[in-house]
């Protein structure tokens, strides 16, 4: 089982940054691959960035590349999601996630979730 706390959400001037911070409770953190994902009003929930256990391996949403940073620190089991360069269009509810698979991208291989922290970018 994983609990999982969101924190860091907020307003943003566009070009901005924002980092979003995700606590894990218990001691299994490390053998879950941890996610971001958002949804937008009106649209479905879309991939951000994912990590894998070990955090060597990370993948991010074309959208994003290059301006996001995914990040994890085990022994605090904590991941973090730094955010630059933003624009309005990444205006969302951001989750955290974890999933016990040894990759996953899809919101549906995820198994736990955070319960969302807004982030809005204004122009």
């Amino acid at each position: 089982q994983v609990q999982l706390v969101e924190s860091g959400g907020g307003l943003v001037q566009a070009g901005g940054s924002l980092r979003l911070s995700c606590a894990a409770s218990g001691r299994t953190f490390s053998s879950y691959v941890m996610g971001w994902f958002r949804q937008a009003p009106g649209k479905e929930r879309e991939f951000v960035a994912t990590i894998s256990w070990s955090g060597t391996r990370r993948l991010y949403a074309d959208s994003v590349k290059g301006r996001f940073t995914i990040s994890r620190d085990n022994s605090k089991n904590t991941v973090l999601l730094q955010m630059s360069s933003l624009k309005p269009e990444d205006t969302a509810v951001y989750y955290c996630a974890a999933s016990p698979r040894g990759w996953a991208t899809m919101p549906n291989e995820y198994d736990y979730w955070g319960q969302g922290t807004q982030v809005t970018v204004s122009s």
